[in-house]
């Protein structure tokens, strides 16, 4: 950039004015939909934060510890449809806030059970609703037939990204 050039007259940039004739109309009202999702996403697990005082994850994961009392963490990682490495870290966090507890049991002394505890059961007493999220019950009162499409359509957009597929097993809320 040349010396005393201002920012709005770089070469790269663009000025804002004309992002949306640059993207075009399709693209800016797609745009805008991601914008009201990603905003929706985000205003919920501030909620979470605030009235529950944990992450939307780490509210996820509690409720389906809840919901099953002694789950294996393997279980955990699968109901939540992320990486078991992920599951035990969110589970370590709950258990450094004495949410939950972590017990080996059965012959095999490897695998750990998680159950609530009762200052877990307090947090989700407190936390607004939906526990796992709005993103994922949202998803889930789609048809099948909706879904199908939208991941279709989102695989493009996923490939036009060039996205790092391993994103994919890391929950929004963490």
């Amino acid at each position: 950039m040349a010396k005393g050039t201002p920012p709005a007259r770089q070469a790269n940039a663009t000025p804002a004015s004309t992002l949306h004739h640059d993207i075009g109309e399709s693209a800016s009202q797609v745009l805008r939909r991601f914008r009201l999702v990603f905003n929706a996403v985000k205003t919920h697990f501030q909620q979470v934060e605030k009235k529950a005082g944990v992450g939307g994850a780490q509210l996820w994961a509690l409720s389906i510890i809840r919901a099953r009392p002694g789950l294996r963490m393997n279980d955990l990682a699968q109901s939540m449809d992320v990486h078991p490495s992920t599951a035990s870290n969110l589970v370590r966090s709950l258990i450094e806030r004495e949410l939950v507890v972590a017990n080996k049991q059965g012959p095999d002394r490897r695998t750990v059970h998680v159950s609530i505890l009762p200052a877990g059961e307090k947090v989700l007493r407190k936390a607004p609703g939906p526990l796992a999220g709005v993103l994922p019950q949202a998803l889930a009162s789609l048809d099948a037939r909706t879904l199908a499409r939208l991941d279709k359509d989102l695989s493009k957009l996923i490939a036009a990204l060039d996205a790092d597929e391993r994103g994919a097993n890391i929950p929004l809320g963490q």
